[in-house]
């Protein structure tokens, strides 16, 4: 491969690559937060570009919502533009409200470490490098703590990676959601980013069929 080409496939394969007005003129309410809460769980989890691990767990049946945002970092109300500068200490997020009669807190953990994301590479999901994009699971309870760490011990025992699991286990504090443009972004965007199309499309497609017994029903294949 040329440089020329790998510096091409460099630009386009980039979470931030896209028209910002584009982006800005569409919204979506698939992926605000419900207004109920009732009956209903929270999750956190940090696994690289939030595009494609938001439209994992929204694809699974039990998972109300999934929102896109900021975690583990020490600045309030932080902009995609502040942490994608790594000065926050914040992670690219996504909040997961459940229906823990629906759905176990123990799926998610499946999910997210064997679906959502590789959480093997220490900051860095493919071609996203920077603490930004590390893989994070946050604790609320200490019960949540140890289903993470058996979780993480039982993948490293599979060998499902050629690699150990670097996923940081941390205590949930705070989590800001991000700007409107990034809520949705997958499925508003699925046809005109290119970054979607190489990098995130493959993820997604991934997870479908390692986890076919937990999709809505709108998402089976």
């Amino acid at each position: 491969m040329t440089h020329a080409k790998s510096l091409l496939l460099t630009i386009l394969a980039a979470c931030a690559f896209g028209s910002m007005a584009q982006a800005q003129s569409a919204r979506s309410t698939a992926a605000a937060p419900p207004k109920d809460l009732t009956g209903l769980a929270v999750a956190t989890f940090a696994g690289g570009c939030f595009w494609s691990v938001e439209e994992t767990f929204e694809e699974l049946r039990g998972v109300r919502a999934a929102v896109s945002g900021y975690a583990g970092g020490s600045v309030k109300s932080p902009s995609y533009e502040q942490v994608s500068g790594e000065a926050t200490g914040h992670a690219e997020a996504v909040q997961v409200y459940y229906d823990p009669k629906q759905i176990s807190y123990q799926k998610l953990l499946n999910v997210f470490f064997l679906g959502a994301h590789d959480p093997t590479t220490l900051n860095r999901q493919g071609p996203d490098a920077g603490p930004q994009y590390r893989s994070v699971a946050f604790y609320r309870t200490p019960q949540e703590k140890q289903l993470i760490e058996a979780t993480i011990k039982q993948v490293n025992a599979s060998k499902h990676y050629a690699q150990p699991v670097v996923t940081q286990v941390t205590a949930f504090t705070q989590f800001w959601p991000a700007e409107d443009y990034h809520q949705g972004y997958y499925r508003l965007h699925l046809r005109d980013n290119p970054y979607l199309q190489h990098v995130s499309v493959p993820k997604v497609e991934k997870f479908r069929k390692a986890f076919p017994g937990e999709l809505k029903a709108s998402n089976v294949l």
